[in-house]
């Protein structure tokens, strides 16, 4: 079963909580993240992307940038701006997005559970992404952005969330001006509460699952395993032993899709290029109108002005099986491999992908530029589609799925020490 247990969180006073509050480190680059934060001392990415403090240029993995996340989030403590709490606590995260409103319990989930797989994955992860967070992690003694994950929703759970969510009034309560996106947030103050939900957890939630946030979950854990081999003195009961993680009803979360874009035709011309296609799809043409997929097993895709309708043929795919059903799994083996010898999906520089969020207008604008030559859009992959694949061991096909809105980090922190 899956442990969640409270912590003493690090959090920020009420009057700068909306400024402190930023975007994930890995949704954007350094020189976003430099734009994003101008003239805000607040913003956690002076922690998350300490770059942006020093000169442009410079590379953001050197000794400079780390020393410089020390330097940081030490001031952080020391102005106030962060604040540690008495006791531990677990705490209620709500978001909301065109008009749908997720509530999930914020908490320590434990490292072993990641080892074990009760915290199942559904992604491979890059060592290197890893260990630049481990960095982060040990240098900081700290989980300073959470990561996502899922559960079975439960329904005694859900009630003690929305008993609290609508008698109490949220210690943080905003709408973020980068992306309109809501965020409230409560502190659950009852002992008794917090007990329940830990005992619920350890008793009755058989997986925890990661829904967005991979490298920082496998980073965490790694630093867990590595601190306690170091310690002679181990007990178990350490903070470096926990992880901090949002963590959702499985039945609330939606996923949107998630695209691609592709510089060639693989010397195809366009007319042979559709022809080929033709062998494992039904492929129409619907105009030069933004068209977007409506169901499962069926694409669109921009090319030379034009948008086509494209459906998989049965028989070119497996809906008995919880890779080959995926559309992404479809694409990669018919058209990505097959057509345009795009092997490696995760090393080509001939592929890049583009998140549902940024709208299907994102494909038609990187083709028209000149920039790529065929963009495709695919249905989201389910919730449910993302469970099976876990629960079944498999691991998705890379740049599958793509979770709105993301975690603001800086809420609350969890300190290993």
């Amino acid at each position: 079963m899956a442990r969640v247990k409270a912590f003493r969180g690090l959090r920020p006073p009420v009057e700068i909580a909306s400024l402190l509050a930023s975007r994930p480190y890995d949704v954007m680059n350094s020189e976003e993240a430099r734009k994003e934060a101008a003239g805000n001392k607040y913003s956690l990415l002076h922690i998350t992307k300490a770059e942006i403090d020093l000169p442009e240029g410079t590379d953001e993995h050197s000794q400079a940038v780390y020393d410089k996340v020390v330097e940081n989030f030490d001031k952080f403590k020391k102005e106030g701006w962060l604040v540690k709490e008495n006791e531990p606590k677990l705490y209620i995260y709500a978001q909301t997005m065109d008009g749908r409103t997720q509530y999930g319990i914020v908490g320590c989930t434990h490292v072993d559970d990641y080892f074990n797989n009760v915290i199942k994955k559904h992604e491979l992860t890059r060592k290197d992404k890893e260990d630049d967070r481990m960095i982060h992690v040990n240098i900081t003694n700290a989980n300073v952005e959470p990561v996502f994950f899922a559960y079975p929703a439960h329904k005694e759970i859900d009630k003690m969330v929305s008993d609290i969510v609508t008698k109490e009034k949220p210690i943080y309560d905003f709408v973020a001006k980068e992306d309109g996106f809501g965020h409230s947030f409560w502190v659950i103050e009852d002992k008794k509460t917090i007990e329940r939900i830990e005992e619920i957890f350890d008793k009755e939630i058989p997986a925890l699952y990661v829904a967005d946030g991979h490298h920082r979950t496998a980073a965490a854990a790694r630093v867990g395993q590595e601190r306690r081999k170091n310690n002679p003195n181990h007990t178990g009961n350490e903070e470096y032993n926990y992880f901090m993680a949002v963590i959702f009803p499985d039945n609330q979360l939606k996923i949107i899709d998630y695209n691609r874009v592709v510089k060639d035709l693989n010397n195809l011309s366009e007319e042979e290029f559709l022809k080929r296609l033709e062998d494992t799809f039904v492929v129409e043409k619907v105009g030069t109108e933004i068209y977007k997929p409506a169901k499962l097993h069926e694409f669109s895709m921009y090319m030379a002005g034009q948008w086509y309708k494209m459906t998989a043929k049965p028989g070119t795919y497996n809906d008995n099986d919880p890779i080959g059903v995926l559309d992404v799994t479809i694409l990669s083996n018919n058209v990505l491999d097959k057509i345009l010898d795009i092997k490696d999906l995760r090393t080509s520089k001939r592929i890049d992908f583009v998140g549902g969020i940024r709208g299907l207008g994102e494909l038609k604008r990187r083709v028209d530029s000149g920039e790529m030559k065929v963009a495709f859009a695919l249905y989201p992959v389910s919730m449910q589609q993302l469970i099976n694949i876990a629960d079944s061991g498999n691991i998705m096909p890379p740049k599958t799925t793509w979770f709105e809105p993301k975690l603001r980090s800086g809420l609350v922190i969890h300190e290993l020490i």
